[in-house]
């Protein structure tokens, strides 16, 4: 992904993301993950009509209702902020050992809000 620019939908935020061909993909920021002093953001596609089509009726994935929902994988990526040349949120790649280290970061708080429950 090249561009990317954050658009504040409400309480949602939303990234916008264009690939090399212009091609825009929309992610809705999920969580934002700390990792020592740095910032990586959990983000999940929105599909638009297809998010629609799937709110309209309650049902668990792999229900076979014919939907397609068991076909549908959900789409999740992990995002490093860091700030650019005019000091604004920018959205790059993590780095495999930095994935390594969103990933052990995002399991430790997940069992942290499991032993609350």
């Amino acid at each position: 992904m090249t561009d990317k620019k954050v658009v504040d939908e409400g309480e949602d935020m939303v990234i916008v993301m264009t690939d090399e061909e212009g091609n825009e993909y929309y992610y809705r920021e999920e969580m934002i993950i700390p990792v020592g002093e740095e910032k990586f953001a959990l983000l999940v596609g929105i599909h638009g009509e297809e998010e629609e089509e799937h709110e309209e009726h309650e049902h668990d994935h792999g229900c076979g209702c014919g939907c397609g929902c068991e076909e549908s994988d959900e789409d999740v990526i992990i995002a490093k902020i860091v700030k650019d040349e005019n000091g604004d949120e920018e959205y790059v790649e993590p780095t495999d050992e930095e994935f390594d280290e969103v990933q052990k970061a995002y399991d430790a708080l997940m069992d942290e809000e499991e032993a609350k429950e």
